[in-house]
């Protein structure tokens, strides 16, 4: 995540932000370092082990990272263990990437579409049914350009590597910078832990890595232009990384989940990948088939 730690809440009903201001921060600036460092060892491994080797392998992640944050979506909404919510919410965003990658985005999201309306018939056709529906609006756009990016002839491998590195950048160039410098909020109803340095801290890392992926990977990549794309990938993370932080204080809750030591939960380590996966997506589209993100 970028910058600093969420202040914990005890509510995990809808509209409890307050109670869950109220609670004492964790200690320690660095008390949750070594737990993130460790579950970046044993994750990211795998991650760029299938994003590297195969598109099947990719999908099939893609498809159980969205299942997961699925649940996550479902339980933090209020439903219960074992109900409807939390079986199609999580089957149902499985499918999703999957159909995205053996037929095609248009038809990933028509099924997104129709799994929402679906949802909302069965969840009982209420404000709490519509919260539950939206997390298929949440969650599908970024699964299925995380699909489609990875299958774009020659270049896809390249692009989705581009795109996880420079999420990757921001959140570790935000978090530090922002526990090291410190100074004015960023957005202190919405996440007080987040400030102003942090947010520049990760924009700055991002084109850093952006530039740096980008020469590495050879051709003849434009600096500046390199730059410019990671930056904004860099800010639409930074933008996910916000929204993410305002579900939960909506909600009442300190953590998306605790599937993932020094994180929470799968979306409080997704959040970033969420917005800016449908970013990097409309810039290939806009390219066209074959061409790098960066040029």
């Amino acid at each position: 995540m970028a910058a600093s730690p969420e202040p914990p809440g005890p509510s995990p009903v809808a509209g409890s932000a307050a109670a869950a201001a109220s609670v004492p921060r964790r200690s320690g600036r660095w008390a949750d370092l070594g737990k993130r460092v460790g579950s970046a060892v044993i994750l990211a491994p795998l991650a760029l082990a299938c994003l590297w080797f195969g598109q099947w392998p990719w999908a099939l992640l893609i498809a159980l990272g969205a299942a997961g944050s699925a649940v996550e979506w479902a339980l933090m909404c209020g439903a219960q263990p074992r109900t409807w919510p939390v079986f199609l919410l999580p089957l149902g965003m499985a499918a999703v990437p999957l159909l995205a990658f053996v037929a095609g985005a248009g038809w990933a999201l028509a099924l997104a579409a129709a799994l929402a309306i679906l949802g909302w018939v069965l969840f009982g056709r209420d404000r709490n049914a519509l919260w539950l529906t939206a997390g298929f609006v949440y969650l599908a756009p970024a699964a299925v350009a995380l699909v489609r990016l990875r299958h774009i002839h020659l270049v896809g491998r390249l692009d989705m590597l581009f795109l996880v590195l420079i999420i990757w950048a921001s959140d570790i160039g935000a978090y530090l910078v922002g526990r090291l410098v410190g100074g004015p909020k960023l957005a202190p109803t919405i996440s007080p832990g987040k400030t102003w340095s942090g947010a520049a801290g990760g924009l700055v890392a991002a084109g850093l890595v952006g530039l740096a992926v980008a020469a590495a990977a050879g051709g003849e990549p434009a600096p500046v232009h390199a730059m410019e794309i990671a930056v904004i990938l860099g800010a639409a993370s930074q933008i996910g990384d916000l929204l993410e932080s305002w579900f939960k204080r909506h909600f009442g809750v300190k953590d998306s989940g605790r599937s993932i030591p020094g994180h929470g939960g799968l979306l409080d380590r997704l959040d970033g990948m969420l917005t800016a996966a449908p970013a990097a997506g409309l810039m290939a589209v806009t390219l066209g088939g074959g061409v790098l993100l960066w040029q």
